[in-house]
């Protein structure tokens, strides 16, 4: 199948009701399965983030670590900041003792550190992501040190709320292909790039809703 260009940039289009209603309606007719599973979970109620850098320090501690884990981590490291705000001055201003003592290993100790700085010199500022395409905002992004493909198209979806990303490597997302459509996990990524033509433009929502198929606890939604 002959690969489509992005689609236009709609940020903020999570909150809008009319995309909500459209995408539901257009996935439900594209695909079954996908519709049943709609049916059974309901309304689209992703958990999105305002601020890039909140999100993007969140989607870090995330990397490879289970909902549960990651939450709590979270959570301790917001506690440590002023007013319990992630922002690249807070998060400087914390010692690698007190951060590791949240639970961050001395690599994502790193990566937050470099996360910061470049924050503060104005590499994530929203209105400069807003105008980037998705496929600008994930190169843009993997310059950062410990940001990889599936850290930049969280970012992609829960904080710029992007209507059409497919993160073909993100364990859920397979595990609910294989759990519904019999997809094999090690499946290559040209294959599910192919198989997930047909939810587009609306990609995005169609992944929040197979997640959601493997239970609340499989989606890296932030806090």
């Amino acid at each position: 199948m002959k690969s489509l260009p992005s689609s236009p940039l709609s940020n903020g289009c999570f909150e809008n009701a009319s995309f909500v209603r459209r995408a539901r309606k257009q996935l439900r007719e594209a695909d079954p399965v996908l519709g049943e599973i709609i049916s059974g979970v309901g309304p689209f109620i992703p958990g999105t983030v305002k601020d890039t850098f909140d999100a993007l320090v969140q989607s870090i501690v995330h990397q490879q670590l289970s909902m549960k884990a990651a939450q709590t981590i979270v959570g301790r490291v917001r506690g440590l900041c002023p007013a319990r705000r992630l922002t690249a001055r807070n998060l400087s201003g914390l010692s690698t003792v007190r951060l590791r003592g949240a639970g961050l290993s001395r690599q994502k100790v790193s990566y937050l550190r470099d996360v910061s700085q470049h924050a503060m010199q104005g590499y994530l500022r929203s209105a400069r992501l807003k105008k980037m395409s998705d496929e600008q905002v994930v190169e843009h992004l993997i310059q950062l040190h410990g940001v990889g493909v599936w850290t930049a198209e969280m970012i992609l979806i829960f904080n710029l709320q992007r209507p059409d990303v497919w993160p073909v490597d993100d364990l859920g997302l397979r595990q609910a292909l294989f759990r519904n459509y019999q997809i094999l996990p090690k499946t290559k990524r040209d294959e599910l790039i192919r198989f997930g033509e047909k939810f587009r433009p609306y990609r995005s929502v169609a992944t929040w809703y197979f997640w959601r198929s493997l239970g609340t606890g499989i989606i890296p939604g932030f806090k």
